[in-house]
């Protein structure tokens, strides 16, 4: 019986494996181009403007993201290897449910690298939501918050784009805002009103800091690309590059500012160079591609940050006193108060901006082009209720994802997924064969907490 966790995950990713196997086999085909040569043009011209991105987005995720993760020091391994591994589920997930709800055509799914990138998008929800429990979960815990996880993603992204109308190119509402709480949810339910203690092993080490600092700036670089994406290539495309590069530049320097004055010493907090640099990033998706001045993007950025500090410094150690709330990584500071701020730039930007046009940006469930604000204007007629859809689609994203988290965390307190050992949380030990033996018992004894782990 002490092997079964071990032997469950394993198990249902072979079975999950199998599965798309076969659905793949009876359903799935490429999306074959014409074979005219002035459409093939346009089809290699349309790949070689997306592929470039694609790439970008894949070292983000992969390795940024992965990176930023182990400031954990005796978790690297495994956050490293869930990410890795959440972002392959994730993604194929989404496929096969996009598959069966928006591109079931004759019988046929039709796939293409534009399916890929939206499917990835879904599973950025599922690597966000993760690092409010990351290091108390187990692995199985994790994949089934991504099967219910994803599906209601792409409920939420379709009600917030096709019905409501939202404008999001970057995902501040869609992405951001939802998968911080609904992470926050899962970790709400899962761990109720038992506030959880400081674990020595989750105490960060200089070493661990640096490696998350690189996940930070290989995240950093990258991210134009992420927020770009789905522009329209033109003017659309070209201002989300120049406004992404413009907040998160203004976030990096008022990170070291603000971080600087927050401590009596002066001194710089690796924590918070390491979230709030990121930060402009998360707040500017929403306006990226609207027609504000420079300026604009870089105030934006500073505010972001300086948000992102300030919860770190005073709203999460509230949040825990008050709400018993588990956040491990710090997700409402990064991804939940900059998207709020990010979403109510929209609402303002979009009523004061003379002669703006939005641009044309795509669905990530869709693939067509959405319209644009009503009278191709903002400050026009159509003005104020895009900016109340804009409020709106905050509203629904953050109490909907909220909910539905509370409900899968509900979920992962099943007898067949038990919580890991509290002394084996944070430790690679409880999911690899760890090679230094020496050094890993003289630290803490992982090999007798690893036998009595599996014992209980």
């Amino acid at each position: 019986p002490s092997t079964s966790p071990c032997r469950l995950l394993p198990l249902s990713l072979g079975l999950f494996q199998a599965a798309l196997l076969l659905f793949f086999a009876l359903f799935v085909t490429y999306n074959e181009p014409s074979v005219q040569a002035e459409d093939a043009n346009a089809v290699a011209n349309q790949l070689y403007s997306i592929f470039p991105f694609f790439q970008d987005i894949q070292v983000m995720l992969v390795v940024g993201l992965g990176l930023l993760l182990t400031f954990l020091p005796r978790y690297g391994l495994s956050v490293l290897t869930h990410n890795f591994l959440l972002l392959n589920f994730s993604t194929q997930w989404a496929l096969l449910l996009q598959g069966l709800l928006h591109r079931f055509h004759h019988g046929r799914v039709h796939l293409g690298l534009h399916n890929v990138l939206t499917a990835e998008f879904a599973a950025v929800t599922v690597l966000i939501s993760t690092g409010a429990i990351v290091g108390r979960t187990s692995p199985c815990q994790l994949l089934v918050m991504a099967t219910c996880e994803v599906p209601i993603y792409l409920a939420s992204e379709w009600a917030l784009i096709t019905y409501l109308g939202v404008l999001d190119v970057g995902g501040t509402i869609t992405i951001h805002v939802f998968s911080c709480y609904f992470g926050l949810g899962v970790s709400k339910a899962l761990f109720r009103a038992a506030q959880q203690p400081v674990h020595p092993k989750e105490i960060p080490t200089p070493r661990s800091d640096l490696m998350s600092l690189v996940g930070t700036l290989v995240l950093w670089v990258f991210w134009p690309s992420f927020v770009a994406v789905l522009c329209q290539p033109g003017g659309a495309q070209h201002r989300a590059i120049l406004n992404t590069f413009l907040a998160m530049s203004a976030s990096a320097v008022t990170t070291v500012v603000t971080s600087s004055l927050m401590e009596r010493d002066g001194k710089l907090s690796p924590g918070h160079l390491q979230n709030g640099s990121l930060a402009g990033g998360v707040a500017i998706g929403a306006v990226a591609d609207m027609a504000m001045a420079p300026v604009a993007a870089l105030a934006l950025g500073s505010l972001s940050a300086m948000i992102c500090l300030l919860g770190f410094r005073f709203l999460t150690p509230l949040l825990v006193r008050k709400l018993s709330l588990q956040d491990q990584c710090g997700i409402h500071n990064l991804h939940g108060l900059p998207g709020i701020l990010g979403a109510a730039a929209s609402a303002v930007a979009i009523l004061v901006v003379p002669d703006g046009t939005a641009g044309y940006h795509f669905s990530p469930t869709g693939g067509n082009a959405t319209e644009e604000v009503a009278m191709g204007q903002f400050g026009g007629p159509g003005a104020g209720w895009q900016a109340l859809c804009q409020v709106m689609g905050l509203v629904v994203a953050g109490g909907g994802s909220l909910l539905a988290g509370r409900l899968a965390g509900a979920v992962l307190r099943l007898p067949c997924l038990a919580l890991p050992p509290q002394r084996l949380c944070f430790d690679d030990s409880m999911h690899f064969k760890v090679q230094d033996e020496a050094e890993s018992t003289g630290m803490g004894g992982t090999n007798e907490e690893g036998a009595l782990a599996m014992k209980e």
